[in-house]
């Protein structure tokens, strides 16, 4: 089951998670052995061995379980880190002691044989409680039920972490679905992309990839350039990434419409390997703006990689009382009353991130080179980017 993106859901019949920076891996343990398959359903068993304390945690019993696979950097999760290991398929005793996993399990999908997925969310979280999974490389996160939103939000901030999930508590497991059942609200913006060719670097550079260029499948499931990353790369990754696109080498472009400024003195390659970056919004053409580069994953299929849907507020999301915009319009944050609930929103175009406190506002402003206090006041019931 798979979180759409959304905005913070108000209001009771809602559990919080934190939302972990890892790999999903949904892992059965039946008769002592362990089998974990990625969300491509490959099996990924072998390249986490830590998986291997399942068995002794459920005392012979038998169960599904669906969690996310992290690297922690001190006690937040690194997927920088984690790029270590996931392209690894046996780590040697060496890396997995020097790079050591954890399995944050979150839910329960079927416990002696029977399948829990239609039982509600509620039900199936406390009887995954109930079984104890606290091992030295297992875990079961915190769930917050019924708590206030902005609250999870705002701690998930405070740790350093990707953003939290929103689940609703009667909701079954849909398997290989996406349902607003489950809301994930990021902290920061991530896309998954398809690389098509590389440019050569310069300066400490010269001699290997200086950047990547990009694409996403579009609404007609065509490959659409999507721009390029330069920045986030480590030393080791430059390595990797020269390898593996050494062998898909083609002689002309993949896709149509990439510009002459990145086109000139571009290497193709055919577009299989799969990346993530992270960014601050999409331009109107349809670009990444500010990206920065987060590592492969090896978890996806390259058919399944397009621009993932903004988040559409609902029509009941609370009442403005009060908003500002920057003196052109493109930037506008809304103070919002939702209940008993005060939030800020912030909207830049098509993006719109709720459920925020004014450091946070005044933190993303300052990344998109804007100081709040340049903003000014606007009479309410004017539209975003209207003067």
């Amino acid at each position: 089951m798979l979180a759409a993106a959304g905005p913070l859901p108000a209001g009771p019949g809602w559990a919080f998670e934190f939302k972990f920076d890892g790999v999903r891996a949904i892992t059965g343990v039946s008769g002592g052995r362990v089998e974990a398959r990625s969300r491509n359903l490959n099996d990924i068993t072998g390249s986490y061995p830590e998986l291997g304390e399942l068995p002794a945690l459920l005392d012979g019993r038998d169960a599904v379980l669906d969690g996310e696979i992290v690297a922690l950097e001190g006690d937040r999760p690194s997927f920088a880190l984690l790029q270590q290991r996931m392209h690894v398929s046996t780590p040697s005793p060496a890396l997995v002691a020097g790079v050591p996993v954890f399995y944050y399990v979150f839910d329960l999908l079927a416990l002696d044989g029977q399948d829990l997925t239609a039982q509600p969310y509620a039900t199936r979280r406390d009887l995954l409680s109930g079984l104890g999974l606290v091992g030295e490389h297992i875990r079961v996160p915190a769930r917050f039920a019924n708590a206030d939103g902005p609250t999870v939000l705002r701690a998930a901030e405070l740790a350093g972490l990707e953003g939290v999930v929103a689940k609703r508590l009667d909701a079954p497991y849909r398997p290989g679905k996406r349902s607003a059942d489950w809301t994930k609200i990021p902290l920061v913006k991530t896309q998954e992309v398809l690389v098509v060719g590389w440019k050569p670097g310069s300066g400490r550079r010269s001699g290997t990839i200086g950047s990547l260029l990009l694409a996403v499948h579009d609404e007609r499931d065509r490959l659409a350039f999507a721009g390029h990353v330069g920045t986030g790369f480590t030393d080791s990754a430059l390595r990797h990434l020269q390898t593996e696109l050494a062998a898909l080498t083609r002689t002309t472009p993949p896709i149509e419409g990439v510009p002459r400024e990145f086109a000139r003195h571009a290497h193709w390659v055919e577009p299989a390997l799969i990346g993530e970056v992270a960014f601050r919004n999409w331009t109107p053409d349809h670009r990444l703006r500010h990206p920065s580069w987060r590592g492969l994953r090896t978890d996806r299929s390259p058919a399944s990689i397009r621009r993932a849907p903004e988040p559409v507020p609902p029509p009941s999301q609370g009442k403005v009382i009060g908003a500002m915009q920057t003196p052109d319009g493109r930037w506008r944050v809304e103070a919002v009353r939702r209940g008993r609930q005060d939030f800020f929103r912030l909207i830049h175009g098509d993006n719109i991130i709720d459920g925020l406190v004014i450091a946070t506002v005044e933190r993303l402003l300052a990344e998109a080179g804007v100081h709040l206090g340049d903003l000014v006041d606007v009479r309410l019931g004017s539209t975003p980017g209207a003067a």
